[in-house]
């Protein structure tokens, strides 16, 4: 930032109050929201125009007047590229406020996208180069007396800067994944130059809002550090109060349930206020599995004399969160897993993109509903990517409020970074600023420093000495970075969320960062990589998997959103230019044909059965893995598998991508997958073969006996007393061939337990025709606990039989609410209900149906009577296709 002092001097002072007696001394924000106008700069015929909303982008004020088409739909966003090329200014005029004597006028911006020059009243008086950083800017002596003020910002092409940035340097060796290289040189959002699941669409404007605030004091920051005692039983806040001004005194309070509970009042010295609180039994705030949410609210008051002069509030929560990284009793390497109030946390969850590539639109009920899709599919844990943008608050509120962890990685991903003087000094601002602006939330665990660079290092082959501990000598290696992840970083979460974890990068441990004994890994051989087969997830395990993916098409009716015509498009099949111009995966449609053809009987006609093969094929994936995943996590000391994050939870745009819920919040199959592996109690099972052979020579003459292993997981805080019923059933008759009962079957509390002795051999021929099912039951009424139905694989051998009779009825219920009812007279894979209607939503899909089996699938927005606007789907057999 820089900014232009001289340019305020020259400018006549501010009218101000005659009779100070009768002014305020309260803080006072004006928005400065209205009557924004646009141009491009450099065009001579250009007008200005008005905006389309504020905050905005540029992107959003074209497509407004209509100067570019929706880049969302069709292959639009070709026709918009020279936008990113361009420079565009933005200008609005505000009325100068009557200022009394120690009064100041401070405009504050809260996010500028990137490179901007502030004008006010045609004199340029800051220069901003980080979208990431607010910026707070003193007009107290630039304002106009007798008329408006004219506030100009000039938003310079960054893409063009940072390809100058790059030539600059050219000892760097700039190189990355994803995107242009040149999104290295600078400080913006690195997915606006595209990644493998986004378009290229490279924004500038006022992207947050802008504000102009009056005050003789402010709070300059509130911040606070809570301790809660190892016996949970007392904690203690220590608050600290910033203060700009001639402010005497602030009273801080704590308020519980709209309640003041704590109050003090203290002096202001050296611009400074403290209080520490102290309390017995307080309420201890718990990701959503384990205990509610409560939240205090720390507020501070300025006072001088009696008069107020500023407050400030901020929301937060007690909790111990922790790192817990031990020796294992059987095992290499060391655990890798959170613990919050002492229970140890299996953090199944997704990763996180923005939801939009353009931020202005999204609203914070948008934030709140995602964050609740996350909640409500029991994940209870939410990576934010660092190619992103370090999100709004509605965000980490609604994460807070809901009980859903966050880790949190700084922006910088996928590549070498620079580390020159300019460089760093732009990142120690944004460090500091966006770890004080998020410092307050509870919700956020852990800070790691990029995502993928130390990755990146070791495949270009990096220099990196872990040995070699001097910070001077990194900067003069060819992986300068490790100065801000291993200085910069690392002071700023010391200085300012000093109890929060801290992690150099994401994945990051061992030797590698690919040692599944040490951190956490990104498992990416299913999909990128060797590309092996997903049922071997088991084998591809690590201490804490933050990032693993399968792709698949997003909701059909979101396919015909962004073809030009819809239903009637002559796009509308799997392989289309236009659909493929919507997968930016490189080699996307030859992976996601790989994994197709080895696993599910599908067809490319009509699209909307291949959209739902492609959804089956995820969630079969994703629910393997959070099975064998879930099953690592074996008690103290045994905790072999920490959590697993999906890639990913949500899109920026219309696209096929490994998002479980696509860009318009309509679930996938693999939502509901994931919700019932991540449930408190699960069953589940995993099919196995032993070879025996007849003699150590012999190839031909080997025994297979098939088997069926079955394990249990309980991520509740009480042991379960539960029988197991396990039934084999012919795939094609539904007939039943062995039924077993196993009671008082105890499923010890937040671990999975082994299930011994069950003894289902089968031959090789047996077990191709047979489909296990799993239940377990309380035994106090026989209720269904937990379900599972295990199926031969790959699926494209089993000879699906066809359902002659399958009744799908909506019931109502007073105390549940509506549900559909479904029985089907043959055994059925992946029964999948849609409708096409937002507003309908069902609280579970993709379900296997057994014969004699009634399955209850609660559903709102739906009423009884209204089936016909059902439609289902359901696997059908290669030779029914």
């Amino acid at each position: 930032m820089e900014v232009n002092e001289s340019a305020c001097s020259l400018s006549a002072a501010p009218q101000r109050a005659e009779n100070p007696k009768h002014a305020t001394r309260a803080f006072k924000t004006i928005p400065i929201q209205h009557d924004w106008k646009f141009k491009q700069v450099g065009v001579p015929k250009a007008v200005w125009t008005p905006v389309s909303q504020f905050p905005t982008n540029i992107h959003l004020d074209l497509i407004h007047i209509k100067v570019i088409p929706d880049p969302f739909v069709a292959k639009n966003e070709e026709a918009v590229q020279w936008v990113g090329e361009k420079s565009w200014a933005y200008k609005t005029t505000f009325a100068s406020p009557t200022l009394t004597p120690g009064q100041k006028a401070v405009i504050n911006f809260g996010g500028l996208d990137t490179h901007a020059t502030v004008l006010l009243n045609g004199k340029e008086v800051l220069k901003t180069y980080n979208m990431f950083v607010p910026e707070r800017l003193d007009i107290t002596n630039c304002m106009e007396v007798l008329t408006d003020n004219e506030l100009e910002i000039v938003f310079e092409s960054t893409y063009l800067i940072g390809k100058k940035l790059v030539e600059n340097h050219p000892k760097h060796k700039y190189g990355c994944w994803n995107g242009d290289p040149s999104r290295l040189a600078v400080r913006k959002a690195q997915y606006h130059y595209g990644w493998d699941w986004g378009p290229a669409l490279l924004t500038c404007g006022p992207w947050r809002p802008i504000n102009l605030e009056i005050y003789t004091s402010r709070v300059a920051d509130l911040f606070f550090t809570t301790e809660v005692d190892k016996s949970l039983a007392s904690a203690q806040i220590a608050a600290t109060c910033e203060v700009e001004g001639d402010a005497t005194e602030i009273r801080f309070e704590i308020i519980f349930q709209g309640k003041e509970v704590a109050s003090e009042v203290v002096e202001v010295i050296d611009g400074k206020g403290f209080a520490v609180f102290r309390t017995q039994k307080p309420e201890l705030w718990y990701p959503f599995r384990y205990g509610s949410q409560p939240l205090y609210l720390l507020k501070a008051v300025l006072l001088t004399g009696r008069h107020v002069c500023d407050t400030r509030s901020k929301q937060f929560g007690l909790r111990r969160a922790e790192i817990v990284q031990r020796e294992l009793h059987d095992a290499a390497g060391t655990t890798f897993f959170f613990q919050v109030n002492g229970i140890p946390i299996f953090c199944g969850g997704s990763n996180w993109i923005p939801a939009d590539i353009f931020v202005p639109t999204i609203e914070p009920l948008k934030y709140r509903a995602w964050v609740k899709l996350a909640a409500e599919g029991n994940q209870s844990m939410i990576r934010i990517w660092g190619g992103g943008i370090y999100e709004e608050q509605a965000f980490y509120d609604a994460c807070d409020e809901l009980g859903v962890l966050v880790w949190q990685d700084f922006m910088f991903a996928c590549g070498n970074y620079p580390a020159h003087g300019d460089f760093l000094d732009l990142v120690k601002r944004e460090a500091t600023a966006n770890v004080k602006r998020l410092r307050h939330h509870p919700c956020i665990v852990i800070w790691a420093g990029n995502n993928e660079d130390y990755q990146y290092r070791e495949t270009e082959n990096l220099e990196y000495d872990p040995q070699d501990l001097n910070p001077d000598n990194w900067l003069k290696t060819d992986f300068p970075a490790r100065y801000i992840y291993e200085k910069i970083l690392v002071d700023a979460v010391q200085e300012y969320m000093p109890n929060t974890y801290y992690q150099f990068g994401s994945p990051f441990g061992g030797k590698t960062t690919g040692d599944p004994t040490v951190g956490d890994i990104h498992q990416w051989n299913v999909w990128h990589g060797t590309q092996e087969a997903y049922q071997d997830w088991d084998k591809l395990s690590g201490r804490f998997v933050s990032e693993f993916g399968m792709a698949a098409f997003p909701s059909v009716r979101t396919i015909d959103g962004y073809l030009l015509k819809s239903k009637d498009d002559p796009e509308r099949y799997a392989q289309s230019s236009t659909i493929d111009f919507h997968n930016k995966a490189l080699g996307g449609d030859r992976r996601l044909a790989t994994y197709m053809v080895d696993n599910i009987p599908y067809s490319h006609c009509p699209l909307d059965y291949y959209v739902y093969c492609t959804q089956l094929m995820q969630a079969e994936c994703f629910g393997t893995a959070f099975r064998l995943w879930k099953r690592e996590w074996k008690g103290r000391c045994r905790e072999y598998c920490g959590g697993a994050l999906a890639w990913q939870l949500n899109d920026c745009w219309p696209t096929q991508s490994w998002s479980i819920v696509d860009y318009y919040l309509r679930p996938k199959l693999a939502y509901y997958v994931i919700k019932r592996e991540l449930a408190d109690i699960t069953i589940n099972m995993k099919r196995i073969v032993e070879e025996i052979p007849a003699d150590k020579y012999t190839r031909a003459h080997v025994q297979k006996i098939h088997k069926v292993q079955y394990f249990g997981t309980n991520l509740s805080l009480e042991n379960r007393n539960l029988n197991l019923q396990v039934q084999f059933r012919n795939i094609i008759t539904g007939d039943v061939g062995m039924d077993f009962l196993f009671a008082d079957l105890i499923l010890e509390s937040n671990r999975s337990t082994e299930i011994p002795n069950v003894a289902t051999e089968q031959s090789e021929a047996q077990a191709a025709c047979t489909v296990v099912v799993a239940r377990l039951l309380d035994p106090r009424d026989g209720r269904v606990i937990a379900r599972s139905v295990n199926w031969p694989e790959p699926l494209k051998h089993v000879p699906f039989p066809q359902p002659k009779k399958l009744r799908v009825d909506i019931v109502g219920n007073e105390k549940d609410g509506n549900a559909i009812e479904v029985e089907a007279d043959c055994l059925v894979k992946a029964f999948a209900l849609e409708a096409n209607d937002d507003d309908v939503v069902f609280e579970d899909n993709c379900i296997d149906l057994v014969p004699s089996e009634t399955i209850w699938i609660g559903v709102k927005g739906l009423d009884v009577g209204h089936e016909h606007r059902l439609s289902v789907r359901y696997l059908k057999a290669g030779t029914d296709l």
